[in-house]
């Protein structure tokens, strides 16, 4: 196994097994993904690359789930970057600390797409990854049908009070994507607070909101006791409107965000 090897004086070798190619040999760029997230950004990005992905790379929830058909999928350990000897890694949070220094240590760029809690931070992650993946016109493009995207969705929610729960019993305050979402599609978000936290239910009661703004609803076997499918709401929102946002524009903060809020605004 490589991690008895390591500890037997490898890592030299490994740093060499890893090091690039010699620029004389032409080859695709070699990418490898270490999580979900990374694999939509990388599909979108660099469908061209000689592709690694994660094993939940076509999950129900994740975005790029169809173009990820037909791509092969490794784990996030040190013996596949080995094999596959990628020039460029890309990650969320994927990847634990030793493997990310040794392909560091190895002159592999590891690119990280950073946590987001609005539009802007979206932006620079995608130029910053483009930029990585060496194909910075196509970020730019990106950028621009993410922002078309959300001229589209601007101001439809004219103010009107809005609160996102989860079928756990999550919802999100300030500074949180889900609050720019909100926003972006003109929404005021009910929920107060900063960030994520747990839902009140007798909150709710006593208050509903206008519109109930669910994400990941549609996964049903999974929080199928949390307190969003709670008995004493459902009245609620058959009184209220609710507007369902898919799973896979939730579960990483992505140029796809901006569909959650064209979603939000063509319910409203």
């Amino acid at each position: 196994m490589i991690r008895s090897w390591l500890k037997g004086g490898g890592i030299a070798a490994v740093l060499l097994v890893l090091g690039t190619a010699p620029q004389a040999v032409s080859r695709p760029l070699r990418v490898m993904s270490l999580d979900q997230c990374a694999d939509q950004f990388v599909l979108a990005l660099r469908p061209d690359a000689d592709i690694r992905l994660s094993p939940r790379a076509d999950d129900a929830d994740a975005y790029m789930r169809n173009a990820a058909k037909g791509h092969r999928r490794i784990r996030p350990t040190l013996e596949a970057a080995v094999k596959f000897k990628p020039d460029v890694v890309v990650r969320y949070w994927g990847g634990d600390g030793p493997l990310l220094r040794r392909l560091e240590e190895a002159g592999v760029t590891v690119a990280t797409i950073e946590d987001s809690r609005d539009f802007d931070n979206i932006r620079s992650n995608i130029r910053n990854l483009s930029v990585a993946l060496d194909v910075a016109d196509r970020g730019e493009a990106m950028i621009a049908e993410m922002d078309g995207t959300l001229a589209k969705a601007a101001g439809v929610g004219q103010g009107r009070r809005a609160t996102y729960m989860t079928a756990s019993g999550f919802t999100a305050g300030r500074d949180t994507l889900i609050d720019s979402i909100l926003r972006a599609a003109g929404y005021r978000n009910a929920s107060g607070g900063t960030g994520y936290q747990p839902i009140g239910l007798e909150a709710l009661v006593m208050g509903p909101p206008l519109i109930f703004v669910r994400g990941f609803f549609e996964q049903m076997l999974m929080d199928w006791r949390g307190t969003g499918r709670h008995p004493v709401l459902r009245p609620m929102m058959a009184r209220g409107k609710v507007l369902d946002l898919p799973a896979s524009t939730l579960t990483c903060p992505g140029w796809f965000a901006a569909d959650a809020a064209l979603k939000l605004a063509e319910g409203s």
